[in-house]
C-alpha cells in the first residue's frame, strides 16, 4: 500500500506554488486533489485590463526559489513574451496573464484535477490519513502522512442580503452575469474593495442617458485607496508575523479590522481612473451614477421586479431606503472549513470562535506537524495570510516541516523596523 508523504487539497495559487517547489525534489512524495477539471483563478472577475496588485516576482515560487523552472520570468520566455513585458514597463501582471501562467505551470506537473475529496480519516495503526476521492464517477481511497489544505475562501455574503431572489449575484459570478444585468435599467454595486471598484469602472460606460443607472455604495467613509507605501510593506516580513501570531486573539481580530486598508482597499490608480472616467463621461452631460459612501446595508427585499435596500449612514445615523433593479455583491470572502474534515474534527485545534488555531508554522492539528493550511490564517498571521507575495514564503516554511530540512532558505528578518516591545524590556518584567 502506499502512503505519501503528504497529500494536498485543492489547487489555487498557494497549493500550486507547493507543487511547482516539490516537484523536483526526489525524496519527497505529494499527491494534489483539485476538485475543477483544469486550474482556473477568479474566472468571474477576469474583466480585461485588470492587474494582479503585487509584483512580478511574488509568482509562484521566485522568492523561494528564484531559479525554479517554473518562475513567471520563464512562463514568459517559453511563451515569446519576456521582451514584451520587458517593453510594457509594469511589475504588474495583468490578472488574465497571470491565470495562463497557472495553467502554464499547471500543466507541467501531476495534478489530479477532476478529483473530489468526499472524506478524511486516521488510522492510528498505520498513522496515515485516509483520503475518499471520487474521480470520473470512481471512488477511491489515497493515504497520506501528514495534509496541505488549500481549497480557497467562499463568497462572503452579508446577512441581510442573504437567500435574495432575483437578479443579485456575487462578484464571483459577475462576468457570468454581466450581460443579464446590464439589460436592466439600474444596477447597485455593493462593497468597498478593489473588486467594487473594478466592477463599477468596467459598467461605467453604460451609464448614460439612454442606458442603465450605477449606483455604488460602500459602508466605508470615503473610497479607500490601498495602502502602498515600504514600511507598512514590511508588516508582511517574518518579524511581523511572530510578533502578531504573538498577540492575544482579541488583539489580533482588532487589528485585522483596523488593516483592512492596507491589503482590501482599492488601487490608487484604480481611483483615479475612475474619476478621470466620470469626469470625461461628464463633459456630454450628466454620468447617470451615485456613489455614496459610509452607508450599510441593513435589509432588503425582492417584490418581483426590483430591489429595496434598507440603507443605514453610520455618521448622520439615519435610516433611508434606495430601489435597484439589479444587485452586485463586492462584499468579499471567507475562510471555511471543509465538510470532509469532520471525521478528523478532534484532531485539530480550534480557538474559541470554532476557527482553526494555527501554529506559527502554519499546522492546524494536535500534533502540530500533520495538518496545515494555506490562506486560512488571516486572525493569526494577519494580512499576510491571502497575500500571493508570502504564498511562497508560506510553503518555504511547509515544506521545511514537511520534510525535516530546510529546502528553501526561510528568511527570518527582512524589515529595518522593529515590531513590539525591546528583548531586554520584555526580561525586566518577566515572572
Amino acid at each position: 500500500m502506499r502512503v505519501h508523504d503528504f497529500a494536498a487539497v485543492g489547487v489555487g495559487p498557494f497549493n500550486l506554488g507547493l507543487a511547482c517547489l516539490t516537484a523536483d525534489l526526489p525524496d519527497v512524495d505529494g499527491v494534489f486533489f483539485e476538485q475543477r477539471d483544469g486550474f482556473d483563478w477568479h474566472p468571474g472577475l477576469m474583466i480585461p485590463g485588470a492587474t494582479i496588485q503585487v509584483p512580478f516576482l511574488a509568482d509562484l515560487v521566485t522568492l523561494a526559489d528564484p531559479t525554479s523552472r517554473f518562475s513567471f520570468l520563464n512562463y514568459l520566455k517559453r511563451t515569446g513574451r519576456l521582451y514584451r513585458f520587458y517593453i510594457r514597463e509594469s511589475f504588474y501582471p495583468l490578472r488574465a496573464e497571470y491565470n495562463d501562467y497557472c495553467r502554464w505551470a499547471a500543466a507541467q506537473l501531476p495534478i489530479r484535477f477532476g478529483s473530489r475529496v468526499e472524506r478524511v480519516d486516521y488510522d492510528h495503526t498505520r498513522r496515515a490519513y485516509a483520503l475518499r476521492v471520487l474521480s470520473a464517477g470512481a471512488v477511491e481511497t489515497v493515504w497520506a502522512r501528514k495534509l496541505v489544505l488549500g481549497i480557497g475562501t467562499a463568497p462572503r455574503v452579508p446577512a441581510a442580503l442573504r437567500d435574495l431572489p432575483g437578479p443579485v449575484r456575487h462578484s464571483a459570478d459577475y462576468l457570468a452575469a454581466k450581460l443579464e444585468l446590464q439589460r436592466l435599467d439600474s444596477i447597485t454595486v455593493v462593497g468597498s474593495g478593489q473588486s467594487a471598484a473594478e466592477i463599477y469602472l468596467d459598467l461605467l460606460p453604460g451609464a448614460h442617458p439612454g442606458g442603465y443607472h450605477l449606483t455604488w455604495l460602500t459602508r466605508s467613509p470615503r473610497f479607500f485607496p490601498m495602502e502602498y507605501t515600504k514600511l507598512t510593506l514590511e508588516l508582511t516580513s517574518p518579524e511581523y508575523i511572530r510578533y502578531h501570531h504573538a498577540l492575544p486573539a482579541d488583539t489580533r481580530d482588532r487589528l485585522g479590522r483596523e488593516q483592512r486598508s492596507l491589503y482590501k482597499g482599492i488601487s490608487g490608480d484604480l481611483v483615479d481612473t475612475i474619476f478621470d472616467t466620470l469626469y470625461e463621461q461628464g463633459l456630454s452631460g450628466p454620468v447617470r451614477t451615485t456613489l455614496r459612501t459610509g452607508v450599510e446595508v441593513t435589509g432588503a427585499s425582492w417584490d418581483g421586479e426590483r430591489f429595496t435596500l434598507d440603507l443605514h449612514h453610520g455618521e448622520q445615523d439615519r435610516s433611508f431606503t434606495a430601489e435597484t433593479r439589479g444587485l452586485i455583491l463586492a462584499t468579499g470572502y471567507a475562510p471555511r472549513v471543509p465538510a470532509f474534515l469532520d471525521p478528523v474534527r478532534d484532531r485539530i485545534r480550534w480557538d474559541e470562535r470554532g476557527r482553526y488555531d494555527v501554529s506559527l508554522g502554519y499546522a492546524v492539528d494536535v500534533a502540530g506537524d500533520e495538518i496545515f493550511v494555506q490562506n486560512a490564517e488571516e486572525h493569526t498571521h494577519s494580512l499576510t495570510a491571502p497575500d500571493l507575495g508570502m504564498g511562497a514564503y508560506r510553503n518555504s516554511v511547509i515544506i521545511r516541516a514537511l520534510t525535516g530540512r530546510e529546502v528553501y532558505p526561510v528568511e527570518e528578518r527582512i524589515a529595518f523596523q522593529e515590531f513590539g516591545v525591546p528583548a531586554p524590556a520584555l526580561a525586566e518584567v518577566a515572572p
